[in-house]
């Protein structure tokens, strides 16, 4: 008689009330999950012996039935600027990839919610991968959970190595940005229990206005994300009319604008910051004309918002071009001018491909996108341009 092989209970996937309830279960009270949860997520701790003030009867139970297993990093890169990125192996020849981006005030890892990306926008280096699968909860928060336990390693291994005594090390990562490979609220529940871990006081205790959601505009989820879980957040808007974007942001064909900028009011009676973050990539000779710019002033007066512009970091099946920076200051200044409040991203890790728009991992498709995106790359810009 075959025994069947049962999986380890990866903790990193499991929310608070999951948590109880498997606590529960071996006869263990409340504060004991909440012990646990603070192992996990705060100590980055993954060997249950060195949970010391849990009982060795209870770590044993914990160490016959589950485990604390991130995605192996397959690979690992650092940008001369002091961004890293790491490239995780999420099996079955996929790999998604996240990236840390040290600020003076702030530290940002941006992370993925799938392998690849059913949206196909031409301007992505993602999209030009195809898709395999949405990542789990336990994949998502493992990207945090790497990324925090090596960046306070490191803080503390720099700390002993200039004689200091070894201390509780500050918080590296102050934000998290869901702007990794794929759409996130097409990948909706595995991404709700992401982030109720990130704003979990006994997890990762992050703000919500801290914690940002970029979406090209699934509008049935925005609002469930608005009642649920309502964090910052990102719409990936690079074109300010319907016909344009049709081409840029594939998604408009079923959510088209007037559609998208009513969920934007929607979400903003439910969101921690008072405004949303429009992201518009700057693409030479397609979206940056001085037309386009007064059409986002009309945008802006429809949704409270502040404009991202994103200088475009090209790769070669794209066919597209980054505008002039001088063209993008004029751009900005345009908006500026009109009251609308307008940064320009800076480019950070585009020698290690880490910049917005660049991450491609490494996906087992699906969807046989590569044998269409070229050719629709080619229509915008040639439409465009006439």
């Amino acid at each position: 008689m075959s025994s069947v092989l049962v999986e380890p209970i990866n903790l990193l996937g499991l929310g608070s009330a999951e948590l109880t309830d498997l606590v529960g279960q071996w006869g263990g009270k409340p504060f004991r999950a909440k012990q646990l949860q603070r192992w996990v997520h705060q100590r980055s701790e993954d060997s249950f012996d060195n949970m010391t003030d849990l009982a060795r009867e209870f770590r044993q139970q914990l160490a016959q039935h589950c485990t604390v297993h991130a995605p192996a990093v397959a690979t690992q890169q650092r940008s001369s600027d002091g961004t890293r990125k790491w490239l995780f192996d999420v099996g079955k020849n996929n790999a998604v990839e996240a990236v840390f981006i040290p600020e003076d005030d702030r530290g940002t890892l941006c992370i993925s919610s799938q392998a690849g990306c059913t949206v196909a926008c031409p301007f992505c280096s993602t999209g030009y991968q195809g898709f395999n699968r949405n990542l789990t909860t336990a994949e998502i928060i493992g990207q945090l959970w790497y990324a925090k336990r090596v960046l306070e390693a490191d803080i503390q291994s720099a700390r002993l190595g200039a004689g200091e005594t070894a201390a509780e090390p500050a918080r590296v990562i102050s934000n998290v940005v869901m702007m990794g490979m794929g759409e996130p609220l097409l990948n909706y529940d595995q991404v709700l229990g992401a982030l109720r871990l990130m704003l979990d006081d006994n997890a990762y205790g992050l703000s919500r206005r801290r914690v940002t959601v970029s979406t090209s505009g699934v509008v049935p989820m925005m609002d469930r994300l608005g009642r649920d879980c309502p964090v910052a957040l990102a719409v990936s808007l690079h074109a300010p009319n319907d016909a344009l974007r049709d081409k840029l942001v594939p998604l408009n064909r079923k959510h088209p604008l007037a559609e998208l900028l009513a969920a934007c009011n929607r979400y903003l009676e439910h969101a921690p910051r008072d405004f949303i973050t429009f992201e518009y990539i700057m693409l030479d000779g397609v979206n940056d004309a001085d037309e386009h710019a007064r059409e986002l002033i009309a945008i802006a007066k429809q949704v409270r918002c502040k404009f991202n512009l994103i200088p475009f970091n090209p790769f070669p099946q794209s066919g597209l071009k980054r505008s002039p920076a001088a063209r993008v200051r004029l751009f900005a200044q345009r908006l500026m001018d009109a009251g609308v409040v307008t940064t320009v991203r800076k480019t950070r890790g585009d020698d290690i491909a880490a910049a917005c728009g660049q991450l491609a991992g490494d996906v087992k498709d699906r969807t046989r996108i590569k044998e269409r995106l070229p050719d629709r790359a080619t229509i915008v810009i040639k439409q465009e341009r006439e």
